[in-house]
């Protein structure tokens, strides 16, 4: 069975469920989560995604994102794939949720309902190389700088969500 999200209105009401392609193609309002895991010294964690992803395949990317399963609460998915992708746990907390849209090259629309949550980890990330191509810990003051010059490099969810937290 083909991977499906959950879909809602504007105010984060459960109204069904979809193929995840298939909303994508549609431009459905479903659920997603973004992840932002910090270190001792306040530096991000950052994902570079790997080149096969149905969008966005390459760009630097917050430490993880994906959409909850039905019936998923957004923490639980969010630890879920903190552990698939990163290979690592850690407790995360719920900062706030926001919605965006935007359209991409391949046809593909991102309508998201985006729940953001932030964590701490100093040890070592082991990523999965299905979903990731590269990481690194990055300083908040050099990641908006280098999003300036190089904003091509980077996801649109990630702008906007770094542009929306409190640091």
């Amino acid at each position: 069975m083909a991977e499906q999200v959950v879909l809602v209105d504007k105010n984060n009401k459960k109204i069904g469920v979809e193929d995840k392609i298939k909303a994508h193609k549609e431009g459905k309002l479903h659920r997603a989560f973004s992840v932002f895991i910090f270190n001792s010294k306040g530096e991000l964690l950052i994902q570079r995604r790997a080149k096969t992803k149905y969008h966005s395949g390459s760009l630097w990317s917050n430490s993880v994102c994906s959409h909850p399963k039905p019936n998923e609460p957004y923490r639980q998915a969010a630890e879920r794939r903190l552990k698939e992708e990163m290979g690592f746990n850690c407790k995360l907390k719920k900062l706030f949720c926001f919605i965006y849209n935007a359209d991409f090259q391949n046809g593909l629309i991102e309508n998201e309902y985006d729940c953001v949550f932030t964590g701490k980890f100093d040890g070592k990330p082991n990523p999965n190389q299905k979903e990731i191509s590269g990481y690194k810990w990055v300083s908040i003051k050099n990641l908006k700088r280098d999003i300036i010059k190089n904003s091509s490099k980077y996801t649109i969810w990630l702008k906007i969500a770094l542009n929306k937290m409190k640091f």
